[in-house]
């Protein structure tokens, strides 16, 4: 799959999650819709997400969006993602993110058996819950491992899953990847080795992986399994739009 099909493919995901028409514009451009419902953001906030080059934003008002519009106007599609600069033309009060958005074709796909046996658990499976405690409340909201539609694919160490990997199935046939390690096995290559098994197994599905990522770290890993950076994801809650 080529990247501008990468491409194509996650702006689709992403229009869609709008709920309302707000195709992506021109490279370069910015486009703003209202949308009350917005899956780009939790509700009442503003979402912006860039892909390629442009960007759509969803705010959840007509006045809403008038002022979101007018402020964003004068910013590079870089800038609109990135919260110090929205911060300079708007009154932010709560921000999430910026989290990079990264896809991975079949064919850009690089596996990775890792340095342990990766198991294979029901998604919903109790063992997950030790991991979430070990690795604390932070990460593991940031994991999700609770929203996985998947197979848990596991590594254990003394009985204890110390690594989880599995995604969730998105709208346009998306896995959108969730990955866990425990906190004192982390730099071992366990990220990859789960992530790897869950990446495959969305592949052989037909699926589009997905790899949303604030920590650095976990981008590494990202990219280190062939996954291509395409954007980034913004939610942002004005003062002013506060209710």
């Amino acid at each position: 799959m080529s990247k501008d099909l990468l491409l194509a493919r996650a702006r689709g995901l992403w229009e869609d999650l709008a709920g309302v028409p707000v195709p992506f514009p021109p490279t370069g451009g910015v486009r703003v819709g209202v949308s009350p419902r917005s899956g780009l953001c939790p509700v009442g906030w503003v979402g912006v997400v860039a892909l390629g080059g442009s960007a759509i934003v969803t705010a959840p008002s007509e006045r809403d969006a008038a002022t979101v519009r007018d402020a964003l106007k004068g910013l590079t599609v870089e800038a609109v993602v990135d919260a110090a600069s929205v911060g300079g033309v708007l009154p932010v009060a709560e921000v999430l993110g910026p989290a990079a958005l990264s896809y991975v074709s079949e064919e850009g796909f690089r596996p990775t058996a890792g340095p342990a046996a990766v198991e294979r658990l029901p998604g919903r499976h109790p063992a997950l819950r030790g991991l979430e405690r070990a690795a604390g409340r932070e990460d593991t909201a940031e994991a999700s491992l609770d929203e996985m539609t998947s197979p848990a694919f596991v590594v254990r160490e003394g009985g204890e899953v110390v690594a989880a990997a599995g995604y969730a199935l998105w709208p346009h046939r998306t896995a959108h990847i969730s990955v866990l390690t425990a906190p004192d096995v982390r730099g071992r290559g366990l990220a990859r080795a789960t992530g790897s098994a869950a990446v495959a197994h969305a592949l052989a599905a037909g699926l589009l992986p997905q790899w949303r990522a604030r920590p650095p770290a976990s981008r590494r890993v990202a990219a280190a399994m062939g996954f291509e950076e395409l954007g980034a994801q913004l939610s942002i809650r004005i003062a002013s739009l506060s209710r």
